[in-house]
């Protein structure tokens, strides 16, 4: 099977691009409606301005809420969940979804301003939809942050924190308006983190929920154009974000991805943070169900390592951290201005994998920046050698424009930029991060299916990736499997069958399990509480951490000492007696 799970991935935060939203097509019983052409005077913080577009004529007719639409986004996670929620409001109002773009009367386009080769896909499918004479409504962070770029111009347009107007857009530019809408949403002269969690939403995987917690961020990276797009920091409340969670685990939701910029800066403009949020979530998640952190940069973490330390071995919670470090030279991390350096980022590696074993640590590397010399480069092989990231993104650097980068004199040519990203990426290639894990027995949760069809993707305690066959009843549980081959970017597995007369071990969540005689004795990790509860059939030890190996032992020794106690009890009470 070579190969069966290189494109699964090719960004964690770049989860959506590859994958359009798969809709749901929901109708609604309408009846014929006569409108007026709507005054375009935005009172909700929004700029709007009205023009005349193609087919105007056939456009008037258009009755709202029975159009067909298509929805195509590029980027993280953060503009894929703005896509779930502007499609679930299309969808409750009753326009239809579909995949199939040349069937739609309209094409929503959700873009990203990361990346060049993401604006070009974005151009070029503007000039596609031009063609075949489609209406267009632009969403995301590259009209948001240029609305003033040549190709944009005359169509609509939805700003990131006003997607709760989709559906006031859409029927704009059905009778053949352009309007945009680029505010943002304040309260007292003071940001929100956007449109309300309380949306409708239509998900690209009913199985993952994807929350975000908070727009922008607090750094001024010079490479950065989405700075210019999602703004300062701005963050939601905790209780609003834990009642989107409990909502969506109601709805059959089984994980839960919070997203954001940087999730490391969320409630600081607020007077909260990120573990006190978590600790909040860690509270409603059912079992069965996880919680993925998102992406976090080094400088606002170092302050909560220890809980978060904690949080990240909690049962419930991936141990899994996607910390972008983008450079091993403190000199480019300057010129960057990322505001930390290696030791920094170092710090946080090694102190969250001593103290959460088998922690995931995923990282970002930006080869050939404008100040990037030849011993730059090395220092950041160096690093990546050092630590044998089992997800590494490699990427070359784009100059941005408008960015304080894309000014740069650059160092390298760009041939010389093209191989360093070959050579880091022959390093990342080089090991096999999970061939120690062939045979182990482990619990997974199933959420996915992969590129080729052929398999469910679930992922371990450490948001490993974990392929097995497709069976039906599999999908949205909480599995064991016995690992049986391994690749590159995830492991092979096949079910295991659980039998009650045979000591069974599962590894999952810091919990071990073992089942002897109908029996079932538990032993979970839950930071340096104490306690026992049971009954005559089962009996709930939770501690620091119990292994295989000391199980038994520890129960063992319990009983003995038990029973020794009750005998030099029994030896107490009968020498009281003969003295009497």
């Amino acid at each position: 099977m070579p190969g069966i799970c290189n494109e699964i991935i090719d960004d964690i935060e770049d989860l959506i691009s590859s994958q359009d939203i798969t809709p749901k097509e929901r109708y609604s019983t309408r009846r014929a409606v006569t409108f007026r052409p709507k005054k375009h005077q935005d009172s909700k913080g929004g700029q709007a301005s009205s023009e005349n577009c193609i087919n105007e004529e056939s456009a008037s007719t258009e009755i709202p809420g029975t159009g067909t639409v298509y929805v195509k986004t590029w980027g993280c996670t953060h503009n894929g969940s703005d896509s779930e929620y502007m499609a679930g409001q299309l969808a409750a109002y009753g326009y239809k979804l579909t995949d199939k773009k040349e069937e739609a009367h309209l094409w929503l386009l959700n873009s990203c301003t990361v990346k060049n080769p993401a604006e070009d896909h974005f151009r070029n499918e503007i000039a596609d939809a031009k063609r075949l004479g489609k209406h267009i409504v632009l969403a995301g962070c590259v009209p948001q942050g240029a609305p003033k770029a040549e190709y944009l111009q005359g169509l609509s347009v939805i700003g990131v924190q006003q997607i709760d107007r989709v559906v006031e857009v859409v029927e704009e530019t059905l009778k053949g308006n352009s309007v945009r809408f680029l505010g943002q949403k304040k309260t007292g002269g003071k940001k929100l983190g956007g449109a309300s969690l309380e949306l409708p939403k239509v998900r690209r995987n009913d199985l993952i929920e994807i929350i975000a917690i908070n727009t922008g961020c607090l750094n001024q990276c010079t490479y950065c154009k989405t700075k210019h797009a999602r703004g300062d920091l701005g963050s939601y409340p905790p209780d609003e974000i834990v009642a989107r969670a409990v909502q969506s685990f109601s709805e059959g939701v089984k994980e839960i991805w919070l997203t954001s910029e940087d999730t490391g800066t969320y409630g600081r403009d607020i007077g909260t943070s990120l573990p006190e949020l978590l600790w909040k979530l860690v509270e409603v998640i059912p079992e069965g169900c996880m919680l993925r952190i998102g992406m976090t940069n080094p400088p606002y973490i170092l302050e909560h390592l220890e809980e978060m330390a904690n949080i990240l071995a909690h049962p419930k919670v991936y141990s899994f951290l996607h910390v972008p470090v983008q450079s091993g030279s403190d000199a480019v991390l300057t010129d960057m201005k990322r505001e930390y350096c290696r030791k920094d980022f170092e710090n946080v590696v090694d102190y969250l994998k001593e103290r959460v074993p088998g922690m995931t640590i995923a990282t970002d590397i930006i080869c050939g920046f404008p100040t990037e010399t030849e011993t730059d480069f090395e220092d950041t092989v160096s690093l990546c050698a050092k630590h044998k990231f089992p997800s590494l993104f490699i990427n070359q650097f784009f100059p941005r424009p408008g960015t304080p980068a894309a000014k740069m004199i650059r160092a390298a040519t760009t041939q010389e930029v093209k191989k360093r990203t070959k050579r880091l990426s022959e390093l990342f290639q080089s090991y096999e991060p999970y061939t120690h894990k062939l045979g182990e027995i482990q619990d997974i949760l199933v959420t996915e299916i992969s590129h080729d069809k052929k398999h469910y993707v679930g992922h371990n305690k450490f948001y490993e990736q974990v392929l097995v066959p497709q069976a039906t009843e599999m999908l949205g549980k909480m599995i064991k499997v016995k690992i049986i081959a391994t690749q590159k970017h995830c492991m092979i597995a096949e079910p295991v069958e659980a039998t009650s007369k045979e000591e069974q071990y599962a590894v999952m969540n810091g919990t071990i399990r073992l089942r002897n005689n109908g029996t079932i004795l538990n032993g979970m990790k839950k930071q340096n509480s104490f306690s026992a509860a049971g009954d005559s059939d089962t009996i709930t030890l939770r501690g620091n951490r119990f292994t295989r190996t000391m199980l038994v032992p520890l129960l063992v020794l319990g009983f003995t000492i038990l029973i020794r106690l009750l005998w030099t009890m029994s030896q107490s009470q009968t020498t009281k007696r003969s003295e009497l």
